[in-house]
């Protein structure tokens, strides 16, 4: 388990406008906050906001602009074993069973073979998916699939977890069951977990905090501490409790997703567009 910091973090993307200039957009912008050992924070935010940027940062594929990302008080320079990142697809490579694409981060760090079928049995059977070992990924469902993907990030045993709206993909029924099964492992083994989503039900159910995010340039609007009991049963959404959470986080984004919508539309009123 570690301790994740974002301190002062801007991010600047260069890109070419329709004039065929250089120019850089700014795409995150002061953002500060921390990930305790062990704790679960969820980000949200308008689309565009920043969100997975954070994540990749955190990943070290991105470079800060200014400020710093530290895990455990040591700078974050560039990917690493210690930190596991989940896309929204799982991304498995067709021509591989559940099991091999399983083994596959283990296989290209040079474990022994029986090393590693062990390791990436144990994540399967942890996943519920042992008796789905030797299928491809074409004949598995899509939430089953997610949970192979799920199972290879936690097969190279990372010290913190990224997760990049992983269910976005899931009809409503398998998303909200997904998501039940990922608080089961994280209660099991408390990593430490920074995940994205745009699913603000989602994010109260999952997270010990929540951090909400403006339009861009991506800021720390509000950060949400979730005080619903644990371990949570899906029944909880519809609690009265779960609705103040919900109110709170909603009235932070409302105008930031408003301004997100204007901005693609080319009416930004408050021009940061």
């Amino acid at each position: 388990m570690s301790h994740l910091e974002l301190v002062g973090v801007q991010l600047y993307y260069r890109r070419i406008t329709e004039r065929g200039d250089d120019a850089e957009l700014l795409a995150l912008d002061g953002v500060s906050f921390d990930v305790a050992s062990g704790e679960f924070v969820a980000v949200v935010g308008p689309s565009g906001c920043g969100k997975s940027s954070l994540l990749l940062l955190v990943n070290g594929l991105l470079r800060p602009t200014a400020g710093q990302v530290r895990l455990d008080g040591e700078v974050i320079r560039g990917p690493s074993a210690d930190r596991a990142l989940v896309f929204q697809e799982a991304a498995l490579l067709p021509w591989r069973t559940v099991q091999a694409n399983v083994e596959l981060p283990l296989e290209l760090r040079r474990a022994p073979a029986p090393t590693r079928r062990e390791i990436a049995s144990r994540h399967i059977r942890r996943v519920g998916l042992e008796a789905y070992s030797r299928f491809f990924p074409h004949q598995v469902s899509g939430g089953m699939r997610q949970r192979v993907g799920l199972a290879r990030a936690l097969a190279v045993d990372p010290r913190v977890l990224l997760m990049d709206e992983p269910f976005a993909a899931l009809d409503a029924q398998m998303r909200q069951l997904m998501g039940a099964e990922l608080l089961r492992l994280w209660e099991a083994e408390k990593k430490t977990i920074l995940f994205v989503t745009h699913d603000l039900d989602e994010a109260i159910y999952l997270a010990d905090r929540v951090v909400v995010m403006s339009a861009r340039p991506g800021r720390v609007l509000d950060l949400v501490p979730i005080a619903l009991p644990r371990p949570r049963a899906l029944a909880i959404r519809s609690s009265a409790e779960f609705g103040v959470y919900r109110q709170r986080i909603w009235q932070s984004l409302e105008r930031e997703v408003l301004a997100a919508l204007a901005r693609e539309s080319g009416t930004d009123p408050d021009g940061r567009g």
